[in-house]
């Protein structure tokens, strides 16, 4: 009897050993969603209370003169429509620069180049240039587009600026969206008789828009807060007009802000306009990036379809 009750709790052990690991990895799996739910609600909760708090602190200065209007005495009074303006050509100025050369780039490196020492220079210049200060894109700009091609303090001379700044986001963001469409579908393709570059523009990039609409969204946000190249490039302090061309100087949203805070006007005065300008910045950004999230998400329905 004593050794049939042992052969049975040898046989049951491997049983509980089993419920006992299923049991930890279940805790463990909970642990870990759980952690997991709290940083992103953490993440989110922040993100709303910088938005409540420069929507409560701005929205008093928000009226249709602030928007239409131009700017005066030294800008504690007035509107931001320069700045507005200015800021739009700059987000489509440089995005119409850095997302044709970023894709253009993102496909040879990976449709075309192999792995080669050639290659991972480029991936190693790519890298370096994405941690790159933006001041230093903006001293580059002054150098190269300011100074040497002659376009002077200008809108072009900040857009092909922020053109490069961008340009390792949107060719990593197009890369790894590349990357993600199945080899089956370019097999495919191919085996039907078409060549490369047709494969790659009808099958490959469709198949790549939403993962380059990422791109193109962290870009937009990037393009329309930057405040040290255009300082460098371009932009002006007080401007209350617009350009008439790309060789004219403008004012943009993320300047104007930086300068109603440090320029040492009446703080108390041009507190709800920093606050304003803020807002209005912030919506332009969100306003681009749902634009471009409605772009990706129809995409993203054509292909299921």
């Amino acid at each position: 009897m004593e050794l049939s009750a042992k052969v049975n709790e040898t046989d049951h052990k491997p049983i509980r050993d089993g419920l006992s690991m299923g049991l930890n990895a279940r805790t463990s799996e909970k642990i870990a969603f759980s952690l997991l739910t709290l940083s992103a609600m953490a993440v989110a909760g922040f993100v709303l209370i910088i938005l409540a708090y420069i929507i409560y602190n701005g929205h008093s200065a928000i009226s249709v003169e602030f928007l239409t209007e131009m700017p005066r005495m030294r800008m504690t009074e007035g509107g931001i429509y320069p700045a507005i303006v200015g800021t739009i050509y700059l987000i489509i100025g440089s995005m119409a620069t850095a997302l044709p050369l970023g894709i253009m780039a993102a496909i040879y490196l990976n449709e075309y180049a192999g792995e080669n020492r050639t290659t991972w220079l480029i991936e190693m210049a790519i890298n370096n240039l994405a941690g790159t200060p933006s001041v230093v894109f903006g001293l580059f700009g002054l150098a190269l587009f300011v100074k040497y091609f002659g376009f002077g303090s200008s809108l072009l001379a900040s857009c092909l600026t922020l053109s490069l700044l961008t340009l390792p986001v949107v060719i990593r963001s197009t890369q790894e969206a590349l990357i993600a469409v199945p080899n089956e579908y370019r097999e495919s393709s191919l085996a039907l008789g078409t060549s490369k570059w047709q494969t790659i523009r009808h099958v490959v990039l469709p198949a790549a828009i939403p993962g380059i609409t990422t791109g193109s969204i962290l870009s937009i946000g990037r393009v329309a807060g930057e405040t040290a190249p255009i300082l460098l490039t371009g932009a002006a302090y007080f401007l209350p007009r617009l350009p008439d061309s790309v060789y004219s100087e403008f004012m943009a949203l993320p300047y104007h802000l930086f300068v109603l805070a440090t320029s040492g006007t009446n703080i108390v005065k041009t507190r709800p306009l920093q606050y304003g300008t803020a807002l209005v910045l912030l919506m332009i950004v969100l306003g681009l990036n749902f634009l471009a999230v409605l772009i990706r998400r129809h995409y993203r329905q054509k292909l299921k379809i």
